[in-house]
Parts: structure tokens; sequence; C-alpha cells
């Protein structure tokens, strides 16, 4: 495992940058999701546009119109960070980051170089403001443009991201209320920031980016499957950064012979143990494993502060999710100019989603809801719901096209 890229710089390449140590594998990885799921809508709406499915919206913008104080604060807060901050953690990255205390107690602690901040401020803001005279007229005009779908792909990935961070988190702390409790016992920006829920990501951030679309009227059901093969791409890799960085979404313990029909692949594959996982498991935990630390005499190196791995072995359900979510992909990208009832295609992706979900939930860790003496966890409750909203969709778009 890579908890950052340092180690994995380290590893493979022998080489150390201290300053590495900040790019955690698994938001490096999610970051290349949004960045994958917003490429492929933006070539999807423009192909929808082309077809004639999606037309542009005419809208009033001004020219020449002052931007004001408020615009020339906003660079000069960031010209503050990025002298503050960002130039100490680099300047001193090999000095901060030899502890075994993680990194990002620096990125939110206080320190850092405040005249430089100051520097960077000072030279932003005013940077900004001359660009700002610059572009002013005497008189500023208002004029309507055509702004077509695929423009507005930025401003769509934004509003996904910010509402499926907020619904992520909080689907997490229903799932685990205890964390909550912790956090207030002891609050903390990381400890905040820590823990995710990805069903809780695409409610809040679909509802989002629904309401974002009625305002900006661009058909939803076109949208909808404008997105549908980039979310599940974005799934896929998301999962590979759980994978690569260990960061608990694994599953239950495997210490079960890998069978013959397997035997084909590395045993990882079957089972595997999280060797230098991100969250440095250590001690027995509920679900049957116990996190042991790594020696000298282990087939794994001993990264600082992360140094320990999983007995017995588990299965390694990002790894399968991130197959799985590439099949799936691979699938609705072949379909996607064969369905053109609108709607349709992104039924399929739901069905596909709680079908997949549902399944390696048996095989996953995850806290269990008890309702009427029935045993479940949120996401087999949330991923059946999907499929049945998904074939309700279907159903509904296949009869509508008919008629």
């Amino acid at each position: 495992m890579y908890p950052n890229l340092y180690f994995l710089f380290q590893d493979l390449f022998g080489i150390e940058i201290s300053a590495l140590k900040l790019v955690n594998s698994f938001g490096l990885l999610v970051a290349l999701a949004f960045v994958a799921a917003s490429a492929l809508l933006r070539r999807e709406l423009q192909r929808k546009e082309q077809e004639g499915r999606l037309e542009a919206m005419e809208s009033k913008v001004w020219v020449g119109k002052p931007q004001g104080p408020m615009a020339w604060a906003s660079s000069a807060l960031l010209g503050f960070v990025l002298g503050w901050k960002v130039l100490w953690l680099l300047i001193n990255a090999s000095d901060l980051f030899q502890g075994s205390g993680p990194p990002q107690q620096h990125l939110f602690s206080g320190e850092g170089y405040p005249l430089l901040g100051l520097v960077g401020a000072v030279a932003l803001g005013l940077l900004r403001r001359k660009e700002d005279l610059k572009q002013r007229l005497e008189k500023p005009e208002e004029k309507t443009v055509a702004v077509h779908p695929w423009e507005r792909t930025g401003t769509i990935t934004m509003v996904a991201a910010i509402g499926g961070v907020v619904g992520a988190k909080f689907f997490h702390l229903l799932e685990y209320p205890d964390e909550l409790v912790a956090f207030f016992r002891e609050p903390s920006l990381q400890s905040f920031l820590g823990g995710l829920t990805i069903y809780g990501g695409l409610i809040v951030g679909g509802l989002a980016v629904a309401a974002y679309a009625r305002r900006v009227r661009i058909p939803f059901l076109h949208l909808a499957d404008a997105t549908a093969p980039g979310l599940i791409l974005a799934y896929g890799i998301g999962r590979m950064g759980c994978q690569i960085s260990g960061d608990g979404d694994w599953g239950i313990p495997n210490p079960n012979p890998k069978p013959d029909w397997l035997s084909w692949a590395p045993d990882w594959v079957w089972s595997y143990s999280f060797p230098n996982n991100v969250n440095a498991v250590y001690g027995p935990r509920p679900a049957g494993y116990t996190g042991k630390l790594i020696t000298e005499n282990d087939p794994w190196p001993i990264f600082e502060g992360f140094g320990t791995y999983l007995d017995p072995g588990v299965y390694p359900t990002s790894f399968y999710e991130t197959l799985m979510a590439t099949v799936i992909f691979a699938f609705l990208w072949s379909m996607r100019k064969r369905w053109a009832a609108p709607g349709f295609l992104f039924g399929v992706y739901l069905m596909f989603n709680g079908v997949e979900r549902f399944f390696i939930e048996k095989i996953r860790v995850n806290a269990e809801m008890n309702w009427l003496g029935l045993m479940f966890t949120q996401a087999e409750l949330i991923s059946t719901l999907t499929f049945l909203g998904g074939l309700a969709l279907t159903i509904w778009v296949s009869r509508r096209s008919k008629g």
C-alpha cells in the first residue's frame, strides 16, 4: 500500500521527495476521478447538442463592468495562503515530515511565513486590480450571448463535488454516529474530513446537479444520461484510490485457500493483508482480523508511521469494485448512442450500480442496522432502492417512448 506519493516514489523509484507526503494517494485518485467524469460529461454534452437533443441558452453578460474590491480581496487571500503556508511547506518539507505524525498536522496548523503571506497578498491583489482596471469600459455594456450546455461542465462538476462531499460526510456520520461524538470531544479539521460514504455523495451531489440543471434549463434526463458513463468510471477510479491507499474499504477476513479456478491470479486478488495501510490499523478488530506490526521478516517494506498489516488477510473488495466499474463503464459507453430515449441509459446505470454494490456488501466490512429483526447495511438498503429506482425509470422511459 502507498498511503501517499512519497512512499510510492521511494519504493518504486528510490526517490525521496518529502513534500509528496502531503499528496495522499486516495485524495489524488478522487481528484482524477472528477477530472475523468468531467471530461466525459463535456464530450457527451457536445455530442447531444450536435445531434439536436440539447441547445444553447441565451444569457446576458456584462462587458467592461468593474469587478470591485471583493474580487481583489479574493486574489489577495489566495496570495497570502500561497506565501504563508504553501511556500513554508515546500521550503521546510525535508525537516517537517521526518517524524511519524501525519503531515496534515502541519497543513492545518498555524505555522508558516506570515511575512511572505503578506507579500503574496499584496502581489496578487495588485495584479488582480490591474487586470480589473484594464478591462473596464467607460460605459459597461450588457450583451446577450449563447451559452452551450457543454460550457457549463466546470460548474456542474463543482456543484457535484461540493454536494457530493457534503452528502458523503453526512451519510457516513449517520452510519457511524460515534465519530461525530468523538469529533465534538476532540475537534480537528483532519478528523472531520476523514470518512466518506459514496452513496451519500451520489444522492446529495445528484440533487444539487438536478437543481442547477433546472435553473439553467438543461433537460435533466439528457444530463443524467450524459453523466452515467463518467459516474461509474469515476467510481472505479475512486475505488482504485481505496485499494492503493488501504483506507479501510476492504472486505471481511478471508483465510480460505485460493480456489483452483483462480490459480492464474496473484494471491492478493483472493486475500490481501493491506500492508502499510493508510489507517495504520493495529490490534484486534470486531470484523475478525487483527492489525499487526510489519517486521523485517515480513515480505513488505516498513513505511514510517504506517507499518502494519492485517491478519488474516481480507477480501480486496475495492479492487473487485474497480474491475466491475470498468466493465459497466465499457458497456454503458458502447450503448450510449443506441438508447436514444432520454433517461434510459441513466436507469440502466442505476440498476448496475445497485446490483454491484448490493452483492459486494456481502463480503465487505460495514456497520449493520437492525429493523424489525432484519439485519442489513446502509449500503444494502440504498443499493436496493437504487436498483428499484433504475428499474422504474427504464420502464417509464420505455413506455413513454412507445406512446
